[in-house]
């Protein structure tokens, strides 16, 4: 649970300084009020000559200095103190995304976890940089004032001890209304991000199914909410400092009210007491009223933070590793047990056993949605098991470190995502940091798109766009293979990445995916047949179970739904 008062409480170095910047702060106030009455008594009714003064100037400007001082460092502290905290959080929400990215993928919209990382990270900013040191000082500094005030005049003393508490009775009320509203802007500003980006994402498809003006009109819509809610909060804030200000006024009012008709009239107070309350208590009011409006973006930060611990606290079930290293040699497989849900309704992949030998070829095959792709997530380690375990060379997968394990492994897929970048840099992610030039040539020829590579005017270092933009899927798959020859893995997992792709470029890809085999455990998502005869073993999937394993003359002797699909491949005629 994110609790703002928490996360300050961990910066205890900060919030010590903030203390002692307060202290000095309200030491400052008073010196200054002391010297500036001091010289305008001793100027105006004393006459005093500038030379008797100069001491009294100089302290003045001593103390001027020492609280400009004092504010900016005072700042500066709230400023690194957010800045911390808005990392340690981002960390927070980017390590939760990374432990389980799959389901991250599958809950929400892209643009939505964006606004909550970047936009409702920030939002909180102030709560750190403006509200604490504020709470803090307009803790510290009104009693310091108060205490002055009642040595040298207690009836103003009195006269604020009424009127003051009306500023935080008043602040609660109306924080508690800016939280609420604070809450519902952040949600419509998720949900402006989340549709935005999803229909710039998608925007082709609306264009060629004539669906763009309908959904500019809903982003118009939900822009008009967002800028709604903004007003909503706005507007509260503007009320907020009116009141504030009016209580300070009236406060004030009557404070020089009462010293003045004791200094005129009853003539029982001296000049420098009268003129020291009237230059102390406006300072007391402004510590109040900055604590009003630093209140004011302190419980709109509320409304962030609510949303960002509905993220940080949305189930998730991390994988599990350890710290033990995987050997760079092919490994065995075992599922017990294997289950995985997506969530209570949602599919689920049910009690698996199967088991793989080193060095084996293994095809999964099923109908669509029979739960293939969500068994490589599972082995490839994208997300976690529900129930039973995975076994590596005998040994609990949760028993190896995350990263030996993906040293060792390479996941095709149909749609390999291509980064912003050049050809060599998108290559150079699938191996080694320090991997040379001539190392990733190497893998690209071995992966068939040298000859192409090369034919470009700048090479390798031809830039690629976002996911991959400007090459074709062929292209994209020979780029992913090529990845996986610099690795060199142990353990390949392949989702059909053949699927779509034209005869000569499947050629290439085959004759590519099979060097690869050599030297690896192999395990591929089919639904060719020439793929399935192939394999070693092939386990086959219906509706997240494990219907039947064994080769594919075996599976179509004894199972009579693997017999019907290999019918449909090969058109009604099965041998």
């Amino acid at each position: 649970m994110v609790q703002l008062k928490e996360l300050a409480y961990e910066q205890k170095n900060k919030l010590v300084l903030l203390v002692v910047f307060a202290l000095l702060s309200g030491l400052i106030l008073v010196g200054q009020a002391y010297f500036f009455v001091s010289i305008v008594d001793r100027v105006f009714l004393k006459k005093d000559s500038f030379s008797e003064i100069m001491p009294l100037l100089m302290g003045l400007l001593l103390v001027l200095f020492a609280r400009a001082a004092v504010h900016y460092i005072s700042g500066r502290t709230g400023v690194k103190l957010a800045s911390k905290v808005k990392g340690n959080l981002r960390k927070s929400l980017l390590n939760k995304f990374s432990r389980n990215p799959m389901q991250a993928s599958i809950q929400g919209q892209s643009g939505q976890k964006v606004s909550v990382m970047m936009d409702a990270v920030d939002e909180i900013d102030s709560y750190f940089s403006s509200y604490i040191p504020q709470i803090i000082h307009s803790s510290i500094v009104p009693i310091i004032i108060l205490i002055v005030i009642f040595t040298q005049h207690m009836y103003t003393g009195f006269i604020i001890l009424i009127t003051a508490p009306f500023i935080p009775v008043f602040m609660i009320v109306i924080g508690m209304k800016t939280k609420d509203k604070s809450e519902a802007q952040m949600d419509k500003m998720a949900a402006f991000s989340g549709q935005f980006l999803d229909t710039l994402q998608g925007l082709t498809t609306l264009k060629l199914f004539g669906r763009a003006t309908i959904q500019k009109e809903k982003i118009r819509k939900s822009s008009l909410g967002f800028r709604d809610a903004t007003m909503e909060v706005l507007k509260i804030a503007f009320s907020s400092s009116f009141m504030l200000e009016l209580v300070s006024m009236l406060s004030m009012g009557l404070i020089a009210l009462e010293v003045s008709i004791r200094l005129i009239v009853f003539d029982n107070i001296s000049f420098f007491t009268a003129f020291l309350m009237l230059v102390l208590a406006p300072e007391f009011y402004v510590a109040l009223k900055d604590l009003g409006s630093a209140f004011h973006t302190g419980r709109g930060s509320m409304g962030a933070a609510k949303k960002i611990e509905a993220e940080l606290t949305e189930t998730d079930l991390p994988v599990s590793w350890g710290d033990r290293e995987v050997e760079g040699k092919p490994p065995s497989l075992l599922l017990n047990g294997v289950t995985f849900r997506y969530g209570e309704d949602s599919f689920s992949l049910r009690n698996i056993h199967a088991e793989v030998a080193a060095y084996e070829k293994v095809a999964v095959v099923g109908k669509s949605g029979a739960g293939k792709t969500t068994l490589l997530h599972v082995i490839a380690g994208l997300v976690p098991l529900s129930e039973g375990e995975l076994l590596i060379n005998r040994e609990s997968r949760s028993d190896y470190r995350e990263k030996s394990w993906y040293d060792q492994l390479s996941y095709i897929s149909q749609n390999p995502y291509l980064f912003s970048g050049t050809i060599a840099e998108n290559i150079a992610i699938g191996g080694r940091e320090n991997a040379t030039r001539n190392e990733i040539e190497h893998a690209a020829e071995k992966a068939g798109i040298s000859h192409l590579v090369e034919s470009l005017e700048k090479g390798y270092d031809t830039p690629v766009g976002e996911a991959g933009r400007g090459l074709s899927g062929g292209e994209k798959q020979r780029i992913a293979l090529a990845r996986a020859f610099l690795k060199s893995p142990s353990m390949i997992l392949f989702d059909e990445p053949t699927t779509g792709l034209d005869l000569h470029t499947e050629r290439i890809l085959q004759s590519s995916i099979k060097e690869l085999s050599q030297s690896a455990t192999v395990i591929t998502v089919a639904h060719r047949l020439h793929t399935i005869k192939n394999a070693d073993k092939i386990l086959f999937l219906e509706n997240g179970e494990l219907l039947a394993s064994g080769t594919h003359e075996e599976l179509l002797t004894t199972v009579e739904a693997y017999r019907t699909m290999v019918s449909v491949q090969q058109g009604g005629n099965v041998s």
